[in-house]
């Protein structure tokens, strides 16, 4: 195995996602659910630059609030690093700085895309010329939504949505985010998925494997904003609003702004608004920001992780 010679920093861009569509299984025995969804990578980017060092250790900038974020070992681009350098016998370390513009915690896979470019950073960096199934086999190891921000494009996501297949769509879809100023925990809102089930006169799932449904891949092979509108669906959507309320009346905004569609966007808080082109977008952009929301354009589908430099 050969080690880079550089004290260059390899800088990598990964981008942030959307599921389009999510249905959840029954619980498994070691507590997490089966799940069938539609990815979309959006240009939302995380951009990670790792330089060689001896020790692990990551620093953050960018436009969110980073403050809460861990710096030690329980970092997920630590843990990324770290598993990357084991697996390949690489003795020495790697200093990670990392602009986040994904919402943290917002069910967007921010955390996700930030292990995903540490993998392909570190990789270039230390010459480790890892095979492409080999990459995805460690990202699988590090979190279910890593293995689709190496990806990107548009995929099917199944188990626990690690287990990828490429779904063809056209054009581009444009979308408004409403970036919330909160988080919320992912296993919170599974918790409140499952009670709500169980609430239901003792109802609990079948125990099928979800599927994402036909119309979906349908409106992404056809490019039509209008069917894929028709088609949205995420099963932790009454979960995220049972836990934050104040989501329906963005919902409801951006429904009376001309939005084809909107939906919570994983296990949120972050709500994605399918709107027909830019001037749309626009338009229902201006109308939340006058309500006091953070609102982002973005379009999909776009590249997974990628080296940009070095």
């Amino acid at each position: 195995m050969t080690i880079a010679a550089t004290d260059e920093a390899v800088h990598v861009r990964a981008p942030g996602k959307i599921n389009l569509f999510m249905r959840v299984g029954a619980v498994q025995a070691d507590g997490y659910h089966d799940v069938a969804t539609a990815y979309q990578a959006v240009s939302l980017y995380e951009d990670v630059r790792a330089w060689p060092d001896d020790e692990f250790s990551v620093s953050f900038g960018g436009t969110v609030d980073t403050s809460g974020l861990p710096t030690d070992r329980s970092n997920l681009a630590i843990k990324a690093a770290k598993l990357l350098a084991r697996t390949a016998g690489v003795p020495g370390g790697v200093h990670l700085e990392i602009e986040k513009h994904v919402p943290i915690a917002g069910g967007m896979g921010g955390g996700s895309a930030d292990a995903a470019a540490t993998l392909v950073a570190c990789d270039a960096l230390w010459g480790t010329a890892l095979a492409k199934e080999e990459l995805h086999a460690l990202a699988a190891k590090l979190g279910a939504d890593v293995p689709f921000a190496l990806s990107g494009g548009t995929a099917i996501g199944t188990g626990r949505g690690d287990q990828l297949s490429p779904a063809l769509a056209t054009g581009s879809f444009h979308w408004v985010l409403a970036v919330a100023e909160f988080g919320l925990s992912t296993p919170a809102v599974y918790q409140e998925l499952d009670r709500q089930r169980e609430s239901r006169l003792g109802l609990v799932h079948d125990g099928t494997a979800p599927v994402v449904d036909a119309a979906v891949l349908q409106a992404l092979r056809a490019g039509d904003a209008r069917r894929l509108a028709e088609s949205l669906h995420n099963d932790l959507q009454a979960a995220a609003l049972s836990l934050a309320p104040g989501l329906g009346g963005i919902l409801d905004l951006g429904a009376a702004h001309g939005a084809l569609a909107g939906l919570v966007s994983g296990s949120g808080p972050t709500i994605a608004f399918l709107v027909d082109d830019t001037d749309s977008a626009l338009e229902l952009q201006v109308a939340l920001s006058a309500a006091r929301l953070h609102a982002v354009h973005v379009h999909g589908a776009v590249h997974g992780a990628r080296i940009i430099s070095g």
